[in-house]
């Protein structure tokens, strides 16, 4: 046996790193966990698996970089690897579509008060800059709660993750209904919003667990349906509670809503999370399952010996995410990412103090229904994105020589991951950008309205595109870890996103709103260069983090069977 494949046929069995979902082959092969559930599960599989292993390593030893990129694939397609993920097309369609209108209730919940603002301030007697703590309060939860539900899923599964999340949102929801005093108010809001936002998180957790990197983009951008028409979405129907009804109806429609969602999702949605099912070939166990595999579990009892050992559970880490922020090329894009949210944001957060104001002097229904424009481009941003993305994706490999195997993991170390999602984002940014500024003077100078809400159309549609193309390539960096990924992406957005719609205000005051968007639009530009250092030097970031990443995995078994060792002499 040759030195690289006594490597391969190390005492897990585990391939190298470049050989994982992000840069490698199917996660049955590179998590360790998944890979002994597998084995335990389909142990006919074992030979084939080793055969697969073998033939990368050998691939491997070859130093020429196109050649690494090419045969690897060439060699796991005539081995017929595992499937990424068994679920058919039309499962994944529901899957997404499930978590799509799971991330739907976060931005919802957060907008869809904003009408009814003056109305709770005079309620609570306190005021209108004290009612917009709980608009700053939300955000920042909404930044920090996903950090624990990205942990919590990637170790216990995708359903847990969510019952927990549910139970949370509709009890501080039911609170939020019937509170009496602005405290309650306040910490309730919290509550809401750390229960609704690590929907978020877990959206991109499950696409990464049944899509891979080459068709990622256009399952994101359905999942990311929910999460980004429901900001200009929320103001209309608050408006219309704010208007005909109570405040308190804003939250018990809420309740209903997020109820009439559970029915379905508790009684049909699958377990997802690969280190629980792998690619949804091994049977869901304890409270991964959902009501319908509980009832053919009834009818079709498994067979319970070749089930692999109970996922141990741990409380929730939500530091997890610190040492992600330190990689050079995951702080770069998560700030820039950031600033285009904020620089969305804004123009949300302050559309509806400009319409109260002269000339237009609009009440809180006509507000709202002036967001639809915004959201149609915000809607058409999702497909539109993805497929470009994956057709980048395609017509880059097709251009170097890299094969694609359809429905399977792509080996991405060789590949121009960073320079395919950027081609996608960077003409979108350049266009928002100007649109930005454009609007700017357009509200300054009380242009006619249908101007203001085009430029908002395509604002909606170029910084959501953008946005879509650079979460997706984060998670290209961490499949294994999707969950916490997007975790540090709502954290660092949120956070940046609460201190802009803090201030946004202030500034328009202060500057006026043409300065104040040629501010924003400029605090864009200026950092888009950063896009251009991600495609230059983010290839060889990402390859020493495979090499770190690899060394660690060998100190780990080294130890491991150090142990091992010890205990048998024992």
């Amino acid at each position: 046996m040759s030195e690289t494949e006594a490597k391969v046929s190390s005492r897990t069995g585990q391939p190298s790193l470049d050989e994982r979902p992000a840069v490698g082959t199917d996660p049955t092969s590179d998590d360790k966990s998944s890979l002994e559930k597998i084995e335990t599960s389909n142990s006919s599989h074992e030979a084939q698996e080793q055969v697969e292993r073998d033939a990368i390593a050998s691939i491997h030893s070859n130093d020429d970089p196109k050649t690494a990129n090419l045969d690897p694939e060439l060699a796991l397609a005539r081995t017929e690897t595992p499937q990424w993920s068994i679920f058919t097309h039309r499962q994944k369609t529901y899957i997404v579509a499930m978590v799509a209108m799971a991330g739907f209730f976060s931005p919802l919940s957060a907008n869809i008060y904003f009408p009814a603002l003056n109305t709770l301030a005079d309620d609570f007697h306190v005021t209108p800059s004290n009612i917009n703590l709980t608009l700053t309060t939300y955000m920042i939860f909404q930044g920090l709660a996903p950090t624990i539900f990205g942990d919590l899923s990637d170790m216990a599964g995708r359903r847990p993750a969510y019952m927990i999340a549910f139970t949370v949102y509709l009890g501080a929801c039911i609170g939020l209904a019937n509170c009496k005093t602005f405290a309650a108010l306040l910490v309730l809001r919290c509550l809401q919003s750390s229960g609704s936002s690590g929907t978020i998180a877990l959206a991109s957790g499950v696409v990464a667990d049944v899509a891979t990197s080459a068709d990622r983009g256009i399952w994101m951008a359905w999942a990311n349906c929910g999460p980004m028409i429901a900001p200009p979405l929320a103001p209309i129907i608050g408006g219309l509670f704010a208007q005909y009804t109570s405040w308190r109806w804003i939250f018990w429609f809420l309740v209903i809503l997020a109820a009439t969602f559970l029915v379905p999702f508790l009684t049909t949605f699958p377990e997802t999370g690969r280190n629980v099912v792998g690619n949804g070939s091994i049977p869901p166990q304890g409270w991964n399952k959902s009501l319908l595999n509980i009832v053919q579990t009834h009818r079709h009892p498994p067979n319970t010996t070749s089930l692999p050992p109970r996922q141990k559970l741990r409380f929730p880490n939500p530091l997890k995410v610190l040492p992600l922020l330190l990689e050079k090329d995951v702080a770069l894009l998560l700030i820039y990412n950031s600033l285009i949210y904020s620089a969305f944001y804004d123009v949300m957060a302050s559309f509806p103090y400009l319409l109260q104001l002269a000339p237009y002097n609009y009440d809180p229904l006509q507000i709202g229904l002036c967001f639809i424009p915004f959201g149609f481009g915000c809607l058409l941003a999702q497909p539109l994105s993805g497929r470009l993305m994956d057709w980048k994706f395609r017509q880059t490999a097709a251009k170097i020589g890299y094969v694609i195997v359809k429905g399977k993991a792509n080996n991405l170390q060789h590949f121009p991951l960073e320079q395919v999602r950027i081609a996608i984002a960077l003409p979108f940014v350049l266009v928002g950008t100007a649109a930005l500024l454009a609007y700017g003077w357009a509200m300054q100078y009380h242009a006619p309205l249908p101007v203001s809400l085009i430029l908002q159309f395509i604002i909606g549609l170029n910084l959501t595109s953008a946005f879509n193309a650079m979460s997706v390539m984060l998670i290209d960096f961490y499949p294994l870890s999707p969950a916490t990924a997007t975790s540090a992406n709502n954290l660092v957005r949120c956070l940046m996103g609460a201190g802009a719609t803090a201030v946004v205000i202030q500034m328009i005051e202060a500057m006026g709103v043409g300065w104040c968007f040629t501010f924003v639009a400029g605090v864009v530009a200026i950092t888009t260069p950063t896009l251009w250092v991600l495609g230059k030097w983010g290839p060889g970031w990402r390859e020493q983090r495979r090499v770190r990443m690899q060394e660690q995995i060998r100190v780990k078994n080294a130890k491991a069977d150090a142990k091992e060792v010890e205990k048998s002499t024992a």
